[in-house]
């Protein structure tokens, strides 16, 4: 029980911190709506979100699912602000993967040089390089509303961009049918311990 404590807390953390990114390259390009909404914070409550941070993570933990994964609330992000538009957008929604793959780099660090002081650490670490690894790359994937449909999407015309994430509110569905019904699930849980492994080594 402790062990999916920790996991959890680390998962929320790693959310959070990845959701405070997209808010934060928001601002430095135009648009401090996350700011005045408070999103800018490290205080986990205006950040959490009951199912996707709390449930959906519980779930794949009991189920046993290889590839474990969650999300905060949404940063506000008014594209409207944003001084260059799609591109500033794509680089807005870059941000929160591009977090999440440094903190496990970082984390893969410090297993280097200090995990082999308590194998207690050295777990929690680990967890922690693991949990960014899904996070970063998993939000790669083109499907909306992940932040790799934003980054997709700049290379589309505007009016196929604007159908292609007019598939946003399915978006979750399409995302565990790809997970759970093709390769793509497959193909993302090697890549993450493909990943992990040339980190720590």
């Amino acid at each position: 029980m402790e062990g999916i404590v920790i996991g959890i807390v680390i998962l929320v953390f790693s959310a959070i911190l990845h959701e405070i990114a997209h808010g934060w390259v928001a601002e430095k390009l135009g648009d401090p709506t996350a700011r005045i909404a408070g999103r800018l914070t490290l205080n986990p409550l205006p950040h959490i979100d009951p199912i996707m941070s709390i449930a959906v993570p519980l779930l794949l933990i009991f189920s046993g699912s290889p590839l474990v994964f969650g999300a905060a609330k949404p940063v506000p992000v008014n594209p409207l602000m944003l001084r260059e538009g799609r591109k500033d957008i794509a680089l807005v929604a870059l941000a929160g993967p591009l977090t999440n793959l440094g903190l496990a780099l970082i984390g893969a660090l410090l297993i280097r040089t200090v995990g082999s002081a308590s194998p207690d650490l050295s777990s929690v670490l680990l967890l922690f390089v693991r949990f960014n690894l899904a996070l970063g790359f998993l939000n790669l994937i083109p499907v909306p509303p992940l932040d790799g449909s934003k980054f997709f999407s700049i290379v589309l015309p505007e009016k196929a961009a604007q159908q292609f994430f007019a598939l946003a509110p399915f978006g979750i569905f399409i995302l565990f049918l790809l997970l759970l019904a093709t390769p793509v699930g497959d193909v993302l849980n090697s890549l993450i311990i493909n990943s992990l492994q040339f980190l720590i080594m």
